[in-house]
C-alpha cells in the first residue's frame, strides 16, 4: 500500500495539471468573447476550440483521478465526504461533457454563418442568442459543480488536517470568493468580480507545492495537529 506522503506527494503533482488544465482551455476559448462575437469567431478558430474542449474533457478525468486516488487516505476520517468528493467528480465530467458539447455546437453554427449566413442573418442570429445561452447556463452550473469539488477537497483537508490547516482554511476561502464573486453572480442576479477568482489559483498552488514537497501527514501525525 503507498503511503500516505508518497499519495501526497502524487496528489500535489496532480494538482498542477489539474491547475493547468482549468486555465489553460479558458485562455484557448477567448477568442469567443472578442468582437463581433462567437458567431463570426469561433469558424475561424475550431481547431483551438476543439483543443479545448479535448483539454476539458482530460483535466475532468485528471479530477476523477484524484479524488480516487486520495479515497484510500481521506476515508480514514471521513467515509461520506470522500465518496461525495468522488461522486463530485463524476458530476464534473457530466456536467463539463454537456457545456462542451454546446461548445462545439457554436463552432458548428458558426461554420455554417461562414459559408450561407449572408442569406439568412436574421435566422442564424436567432439561433446564436439561444445556442449562446444555453451554453451560459450549463458552463455556469459547471463552474458550481467545480465550486462543491472544490469545497470539499479542502473541507476534507481541514478536517483531517493532513496537511497545514492554514492551507486548508485559506483554500476554503479562496473557493468560497471564487464562488461569491464568478459562480453565484449569474444565479442570483448581481454584478461578477473576476477578480475574486485569482485567490483560489495562489492556494491551489501553494498546497500542491506543500504536497510534493511533504506529501500528507500520517494518521498519527495528523491527530496531534492544532484544532485551529
Amino acid at each position: 500500500m503507498i503511503s500516505a506522503k508518497r499519495t501526497g506527494r502524487i496528489i500535489g503533482a496532480l494538482l498542477v495539471l489539474q491547475l493547468a488544465g482549468l486555465m489553460v482551455p479558458f485562455i484557448l476559448l477567448h477568442p469567443l468573447l472578442a468582437p463581433p462575437g462567437w458567431l463570426e469567431n469561433a469558424a475561424a478558430v475550431s481547431l483551438q476550440i476543439k483543443i479545448a474542449v479535448f483539454l476539458f474533457f482530460a483535466n475532468c478525468a485528471l479530477t476523477i483521478g484524484i479524488a480516487v486516488g486520495a479515497f484510500q487516505i481521506f476515508r480514514q476520517y471521513s467515509h461520506t465526504m470522500a465518496l461525495w468528493l468522488v461522486a463530485l467528480s463524476i458530476i464534473m465530467f457530466v456536467a463539463q461533457a454537456v457545456d462542451n458539447t454546446y461548445l462545439l455546437s457554436m463552432v458548428s453554427l458558426s461554420q455554417e454563418y461562414s459559408k450561407t449566413g449572408a442569406a439568412h442573418p436574421e435566422l442564424f442570429q436567432a439561433l446564436a442568442i439561444s445556442v449562446g445561452a444555453t451554453r451560459k447556463w450549463a458552463h455556469y452550473t459547471e463552474l458550481l459543480v467545480i465550486d462543491g469539488w472544490m469545497f470539499m477537497f479542502y473541507g476534507l483537508l481541514w478536517r483531517s488536517a493532513i496537511v497545514p490547516r492554514a492551507l486548508a482554511a485559506f483554500g476554503l476561502l479562496t473557493v468560497a470568493l471564487h464562488t461569491t464573486g464568478i459562480t453565484l453572480p449569474l444565479w442570483l442576479s448581481y454584478q461578477s468580480v473576476t477578480l475574486m477568482g485569482v485567490p483560489l489559483a495562489f492556494s491551489h498552488i501553494a498546497l500542491a507545492l506543500w504536497l510534493m514537497v511533504k506529501g500528507f501527514r500520517e494518521r498519527e501525525q495528523a491527530s496531534k495537529a492544532p484544532a485551529t
